[in-house]
């Protein structure tokens, strides 16, 4: 099972639940058109049901959040709300859930730990580790922006094989690429196999990337989230109570000239979880130049799983740090190395490329 960031493929704790839908888009062209959005159907408030819920997700964090000391004054908060009637009555379920997400921000802000009301039709449909359709293309845009400037535009990391034969196909087409300019300003996140497969075309000799900690009591209990054979994940000396792999990327046999590729790295207050990971990876390695805002602030990985009757909670079991400080990007993002607006970023990076066209003009004559 590959490891992903918005939903370990939830083996930690429970089936995945909550599909989001994720627009369809062509290895090399533009998206293709969404289909209009149903209005969502208002879900009635049953007091028992999001009793029960609270009850569930105390339970939950207390077992299996990545921190078990805040795991537990995450469970103590919410039983104490519960005594107190906070969750007596709703307008609807989708406000109750709003209410306890923010309230256990409010308390201790982990910008993954949620609630959400769950509707009938997304409860047990099969899902990409974004959330999104699980056949969906992750790649949004790809081609050239200009003579020898290469670019690729991801809405997530669903880690299926139409994401990633577009990727593949990409480097193919542009391994001889002078810049690469990547583009994660709207990645909500996923899994690590897209940017495995970017890593091992860029880095010129075998390097170790970023740590990533999981409670050694949540593996043991439900299972790796992780490949055990996976060599780019392995396994390192940690603390007791928790299992350490170091993330590194090996050179492709068949690498062209992006391992010498100056790289781009676009990003926005959207480019969250897994999309975190490769910015960065790709920071500390300094392997690329990040353009953009800081990112959006969620380093911690976990899975969605069933609260009481129709909710569910994404619960953070491990995370993932810069190797050097033990410092994650939790709650203040990765911060670019040159910040400029997210909808200026491209501008920038052609400038830095050598390229006079606008972003807007450079992206209407992609090839």
């Amino acid at each position: 099972m590959r490891a992903c960031f918005l939903c370990v493929a939830a083996a930690c704790l429970a089936p995945p639940l909550g599909a989001r839908a994720a627009a369809p888009a062509s290895a090399a062209g533009k998206a293709a058109p969404a289909a209009p959005a149903a209005a969502p159907v208002t879900l009635p408030f049953v007091k028992a049901d999001a009793e029960g819920a609270v009850r569930d997700l105390a339970g939950a964090v207390e077992e299996n959040y990545v921190f078990p000391d805040m795991g537990r004054k995450y469970a103590e908060f919410l039983r104490a709300n519960l005594a107190d009637g906070k969750y007596a009555s709703f307008a609807d379920a989708d406000a109750f859930a709003r209410q306890v997400t923010e309230d256990l921000r409010a308390f201790h802000k982990d910008g993954h730990l949620r609630l959400e009301a769950i509707r009938p039709e997304q409860r047990g449909p099969a899902q990409a580790p974004n959330g999104g359709p699980p056949n969906a293309n992750g790649v949004a845009k790809a081609g050239w922006l200009a003579p020898g400037v290469a670019y690729i535009d991801f809405d997530g990391f669903p880690g299926n094989e139409a994401t990633l034969a577009a990727v593949r196909d990409f480097l193919a087409t542009h391994r001889d690429a002078k810049t690469l300019i990547i583009d994660a300003r709207h990645n909500g996140g996923g899994g690590l196999a897209e940017m495995n497969l970017i890593f091992a075309q860029v880095f010129a000799r075998p390097t170790i990337l970023v740590d990533m900690d999981i409670r050694t009591a949540v593996e043991e209990k439900y299972g790796s989230p992780f490949d055990p054979n996976d060599p780019l994940l392995r396994r390192i000396k940690g603390p007791e109570t928790i299992n350490r792999r170091e993330h590194l990327v090996v050179p492709a046999a068949d690498q062209g000239g992006l391992g010498h590729a100056k790289i781009y790295l676009l990003t926005s207050k959207r480019t969250f979880s897994a999309a975190e990971h490769l910015s960065l990876s790709l920071k500390r390695t300094h392997r690329a130049t990040l353009i953009g805002e800081a990112t959006g602030g969620g380093a911690h990985f976990g899975g969605l799983a069933p609260m009481g009757t129709g909710y569910a909670a994404f619960i953070p079991v491990g995370r993932t740090f810069d190797p050097d400080t033990s410092e994650s990007w939790e709650g203040t993002g990765v911060k670019p190395d040159v910040e400029v607006p997210a909808d200026k970023a491209l501008d920038e990076a052609l400038r830095l490329a050598g390229v006079t066209l606008s972003g807007q003009a450079a992206l209407a004559s992609l090839k």
